[in-house]
C-alpha cells in the first residue's frame, strides 16, 4: 500500500514539474507583451490555456494570442455597469449572492427573462458579468457554475442559433477552463430542438460540463445537490430560499465592483466621468464580498 502511494505521489510530483516547464515555455513563446496583456497572463492563466488544449504549447500560445487580440478590442474589463444597467432590469442574468460546495462564483440565468432585442447589448451584458463572477472568485478558485432556470422560456424568447454559437465559441476560446459545471433546471420539452442544434458548437469538454435537472430525476436531482446547499439554492432550483432579484441593489454592487475592476487593471480615471451618475464615484472602493461562502 505504501509503495502505491509513493508512486502515485512521485507521478503527481512529475506532472507538476511538466506542467511548469510547460507554462515557462508558454510564456517565452508569447514574448514581450503589454502592461495589461501581462496582468493578465499570470501563471495560474497559462495553466487554463494549456489545460484547455491538452498541454500542447503551440496550440494554447495560438488560442492564447487570439484572446489577446480580442481583449484589445472588446475591452471586457472596461464595459461598464451604466452600459448595460438595462439588460439587467429583470434580473435574466446576474450573480447570486452564495457559491456551490467549493466555493466558486454562481451565476444565475432566467431566458425566460429576456427583456431586450439588441443582441450586441445582450452579450455585452453576459459578458460583464463573467468578468464579474471572475472578479468576485475567493483565492485559490478559478471556475465558476451556472444556474440556468428556463421558468418563462419559449423559442421566441430563445437568441438566434447564430447568436448562440458566436457567444459560445467566445465563452470556450476566451474564458477556457472557468466553467466549472452548468446545471439546466427543468428544461421545457421544446427545448430539446434548440439543443439538439446548439450542442454540436460544444467541445467535448464543455459538453461535459452541461448537466440537465428535472425535479422528478432523482439522480439529476442528486448531481446538483452535491454542488449546492439546498439551505442556500433558491426555490427555482428546487432548494429552500424565496428568490427575489432587486435590481436596484445590484446596481449599486456592480457600481462598487466597477470601481474594483478599475483599479485592478488601471483605468481608475475612465470613472471620472460617470460614477454612479455624478461628477465622480461617490461609493467607497473597498472590496466588497457579494457571495459568501456557503456553510
Amino acid at each position: 500500500m505504501f509503495s502505491r502511494w509513493s508512486n502515485s505521489h512521485h507521478n503527481q510530483e512529475n506532472d507538476s514539474l511538466r506542467h511548469e516547464s510547460k507554462v515557462n515555455e508558454l510564456r517565452a513563446a508569447l514574448g514581450p507583451l503589454s502592461e495589461r496583456s501581462l496582468k493578465y497572463c499570470t501563471d495560474a492563466c497559462l495553466r487554463r490555456y494549456l489545460e484547455a488544449r491538452n498541454w500542447n504549447v503551440d496550440k494554447s500560445k495560438k488560442m492564447l494570442e487570439e484572446t489577446l487580440k480580442w481583449r484589445s478590442t472588446y475591452k471586457p474589463e472596461e464595459i461598464g455597469w451604466h452600459e448595460i444597467a438595462v439588460e439587467g432590469e429583470t434580473g435574466k442574468v446576474y450573480r447570486a449572492n452564495f457559491h456551490d460546495r467549493h466555493g466558486r462564483t454562481v451565476l444565475i440565468l432566467r431566458p425566460g427573462k429576456q427583456n431586450t432585442t439588441a443582441l450586441d447589448n445582450q452579450f455585452r451584458h453576459l459578458v460583464y458579468l463573467i468578468e464579474n463572477a471572475i472578479l468576485n472568485l475567493p483565492e485559490g478558485q478559478e471556475q465558476m457554475a451556472w444556474l440556468i432556470d428556463f421558468t418563462g422560456w419559449t423559442l421566441s424568447t430563445s437568441v438566434p442559433i447564430k447568436s448562440a454559437r458566436d457567444t459560445i465559441n467566445v465563452l470556450q476560446n476566451h474564458y477556457p477552463e472557468r466553467l466549472a459545471i452548468a446545471f439546466l433546471y427543468s428544461p421545457p420539452r421544446i427545448f430539446e430542438a434548440f439543443w439538439k442544434i446548439v450542442k454540436y458548437f460544444l467541445d467535448p469538454k464543455t459538453f461535459q460540463k452541461v448537466k440537465f435537472v428535472y425535479p422528478k430525476n432523482k439522480d439529476s436531482v442528486e448531481l446538483m445537490r452535491s454542488y449546492f446547499d439546498e439551505e442556500n439554492l433558491p426555490t427555482e432550483f428546487g432548494g429552500k430560499v424565496i428568490l427575489e432579484y432587486n435590481h436596484e441593489e445590484f446596481s449599486k454592487q456592480m457600481i462598487q465592483d466597477d470601481i474594483k475592476s478599475a483599479n485592478l487593471w488601471g483605468f481608475d480615471d475612465k470613472l471620472q466621468s460617470v460614477g454612479n451618475g455624478h461628477s465622480g464615484p461617490e461609493v467607497s472602493p473597498e472590496p466588497v464580498c457579494l457571495a459568501p461562502p456557503a456553510s
